[in-house]
């Protein structure tokens, strides 16, 4: 894709060519909401969920949702054909629109939309079958992790720890307890049983996690939503990592310690085989 089509405001247009006023209030604030929906044979895997979360996260900073669900499947698929891959990661942005620099709301806004896409690509062979390192760091961030939002400077400074210390992944705690990594969900495996933060302000609900629930019951898999201590995490017999980009990774070291056997477990394997499956049926 040496240069994809973008769709701006109405538009149709190729990336290199879009363009956005200074003032928006996205560019200024970080005051939008944005998701990413991966597209597998050009189907969109848990796309309802993921436009669930849009409409939730629209809603809690007061954006106008400028698009039925309907009007937006049928723009996400305009861009989904212009680009002409099987395989994408669709990226939807809204932010409040453009106006005088004002911290509180202005009046009358018009939503910015912007939807792009990159090419999806997938967890290496090499990271499913050998696992992946992380490390740990303190959360700063907010406390309205809960909202899917364009203001991503605590996610990416975490991301950058990860790759100054040349790992997959910063693994947050608040006040001695798991919340979640950069841009991830962390699941805790202990005695064949998977334990995770719960879906609260501390944590973005990945849409996997819902997932990850449904694949749990289907194995027969016990999941326990509940507070983490850090220990716990560093006792566990498996950790696992779950994104739309990363799917299911095992974690098989953590601040330059095994985890576990300090090798992909068992039930990473079940839940990866599992994940696998789901995406076939789309």
């Amino acid at each position: 894709m040496n240069d994809p089509i973008v769709y701006l405001n109405g538009e149709l247009t190729p990336l290199s060519e879009a363009r956005v006023p200074v003032l928006d209030r996205g560019f200024i604030f970080g005051d939008g909401i944005y998701e990413v929906i991966p597209m597998y044979r050009r189907k969109a895997f848990r796309g309802a969920q993921h436009m669930a979360r849009l409409f939730r996260s629209l809603a809690s900073i007061g954006i106008p949702n400028p698009h039925s669900e309907a009007e937006w499947q049928a723009l996400i698929e305009r861009v989904v054909q212009a680009n002409g891959l099987d395989d994408q990661m669709i990226y939807l942005q809204v932010t409040r629109g453009v106006a005088k620099r004002a911290h509180a709301f202005p009046k009358e806004m018009v939503p910015t939309v912007l939807i792009m896409t990159n090419p999806m690509v997938l967890p290496s062979a090499s990271s499913i079958e050998n696992g992946v390192a992380c490390v740990t760091m303190e959360d700063r961030r907010w406390l309205n992790c809960q909202i899917k939002s364009t203001s991503l400077l605590g996610n990416v400074l975490a991301a950058q720890f990860a790759a100054e210390n040349e790992v997959t992944e910063a693994i947050q705690f608040r006040d001695g307890l798991l919340s979640e990594a950069s841009s991830s969900n962390v699941w805790v495996v202990k005695d064949g049983k998977i334990s995770a933060p719960p879906k609260d302000n501390l944590i973005l609900e990945g849409i996997r996690y819902g997932l990850m629930e449904e694949l749990c019951a289907a194995q027969g898999i016990v999941l326990e939503a509940r507070r983490i201590p850090r220990e716990e995490v560093f006792a566990a017999d498996e950790l696992i990592i779950s994104s739309a980009s990363k799917e299911v990774l095992p974690v098989v070291a953590l601040d330059g310690k095994p985890v576990g056997a300090g090798r992909p477990g068992p039930v990473f394997a079940r839940i990866h085989a599992a994940y696998q499956a789901a995406k076939a049926r789309l």
